[in-house]
């Protein structure tokens, strides 16, 4: 009987669930939107139990869609949107408040407070993070401190934070496992990653109770199995990644100054850094970049909050486009840019700039501006704010990148991705498989479970789908001379 790999993997704005077999080929692939919520100005929540319903939805329908039965399945990896913040009772498993997502900027306040004490030093020498409200230690603070009743039964053991890896494994093993992985817990401003422990001193910062938090496993262990019930077969659970680590791995970068970026809500750049943590002096983020059989491998990383979202937010709130996939064929409509500048701040400003407060803005219109100038300016802004991290990033490594792997959604972009190696003037390279997030989890869980023999057999599994090479031209000057002047620089 043929053995497969599931991977789930959990998004900002949908459930997704993939089988991949042995050659690392897609078998079957199904996904459901959930419900963004956008309670207040800045504030983004989702609902956990709707996560995890679409979630079985999609692992049943890629089951039946697939024929594969569920004791074909070798072993489950997760990879997750990180940050998001979830919080639910260990005995009804309910969530007491809906999940806030990693975009929400409603705990900017409690991280300038802890600046303001001094603090930022602290929290950036131990856990290689800045004291921004993207990460999940504020968002914890936040509700414990909405209800004095809550705080009481965190500190009483009664409460589980997790994140969304965290929230699926509880509900997968109905309750029995309480986990997160090293790559998810380096996200939440609580976490020690040269000890590889939660940090006490940061809880108490934060007035964090202890009793809340998941046990840290790495990367690529068994954890658990599914409860019985849900497939009529326990199947191990056996991989776990934060997304952007697990597309890292997916995408074979396990070289030191192996660098990728991915394409998704936001823009995520990571650069392996090896067994030792670099420092960053330009704001970038220290973390960790995933742990086998003991041994950690960190890196760089560079955010950037609004990427796909822009296209999204064209679609969804203006109106030019019915489709995102519309995008690239409006853009091409115009010759360039028409002089207008996007600037995508539409939850804030990620890396370098770590500014909360910024918005987003469209310049440079006129009477002649169509919304082909506004669209191509949209896929600019993306490539242009992953020129910046990737330009700060070198600095810290002291190196050149000679390419830069990319996938996620928008990386199926064709201008988009040679827009982006005319700015950064080094090769893009598209691998076949842009499910890299996915097959990265599965990659993790089939090392684990033995049905892959080892690291060096998977990079026989990667390969090249398309390589765009940069072209030098005055335009894209003076693309970046417009965006550094309108930015702000």
């Amino acid at each position: 009987m043929e053995k497969y790999i599931l991977a789930i993997d959990a998004g900002t704005t949908s459930s997704r669930a993939i089988i991949f077999d042995h050659n690392g080929t897609t078998k079957g692939i199904s996904q459901h939107e959930f419900t963004q919520y956008f309670p207040k100005e800045s504030w983004v929540e989702h609902d956990g139990v709707e996560i995890w319903e679409t979630q079985l939805k999609a692992i049943n329908e890629v089951l039946e869609s697939s024929k594969i039965k569920p004791e074909q399945i070798h072993a489950v990896g997760i990879t997750n949107q990180r940050e998001t913040t979830l919080i639910w009772n260990r005995k009804t498993g309910k969530p007491v408040h809906n999940a806030i997502v990693w975009q929400d900027r409603r705990t900017s306040g409690i991280c300038e407070n802890l600046q303001k004490k001094g603090k930022e030093k602290q929290f950036y020498e131990k856990t290689g993070l800045i004291l921004d409200a993207y990460f999940s230690g504020t968002k914890i603070k936040w509700i414990l401190d909405q209800d004095p009743e809550l705080r009481k039964a965190a500190e009483q053991g009664e409460l589980a934070f997790g994140t969304v890896d965290s929230w699926l494994i509880w509900n997968l093993t109905k309750g029995q496992v309480h986990v997160t992985d090293v790559t998810n817990a380096s996200r939440t401003l609580l976490f020690n990653i040269h000890e590889l422990k939660w940090d006490n001193e940061l809880l108490e910062t934060l007035d964090i109770p202890r009793a809340l938090l998941p046990k840290v496993v790495s990367c690529s262990e068994k954890v658990g199995e599914t409860e019985l019930s849900l497939f009529n077969h326990c199947i191990p659970i056996a991989g776990i990644a934060g997304d952007q680590q697990a597309a890292l791995f997916g995408q074979m970068c396990i070289e030191p100054g192996d660098v990728k970026n991915t394409y998704g809500t936001g823009c995520f750049c990571i650069m392996n850094t090896g067994t030792t943590p670099v420092v960053s002096k330009n704001k970038m983020l220290t973390t960790i970049g995933y742990q086998i059989d003991g041994r950690v491998n960190y890196a760089l990383e560079g955010s950037v909050f609004v990427a796909g979202a822009v296209v999204q937010w064209l679609r969804d709130q203006l109106g030019m486009i019915n489709n995102a996939s519309e995008i690239e064929a409006l853009a091409q409509t115009v010759e360039n840019n028409g002089g207008v500048t996007f600037i995508p701040a539409l939850s804030g400003l990620g890396a370098p700039y770590w500014d909360p407060h910024a918005t987003g803005s469209i310049l440079g219109i006129t009477r002649g501006t169509q919304k082909g100038h506004i669209a191509l300016a949209a896929l600019e802004a993306i490539a242009l704010r992953v020129r910046e991290i990737v330009i700060e990033m070198q600095k810290d490594a002291n190196t050149t990148f000679k390419s830069l792997k990319v996938d996620g959604g928008a990386s199926n972009n064709n201008l988009l991705m040679q827009t982006q190696a005319d700015l950064i003037k080094a090769d893009v390279i598209r691998p076949q498989t842009t499910e890299t997030t996915a097959i990265g989890a599965a990659f993790f869980a089939g090392l684990a479970t033995g049905y892959w023999e080892s690291v060096e057999s998977l990079v026989e599994i990667w390969s090249i789908d398309k390589k765009f090479s940069p072209n030098s031209n005055s335009t894209t000057q003076k693309t970046i001379d417009l965006w550094n002047k309108r930015i702000g620089k």
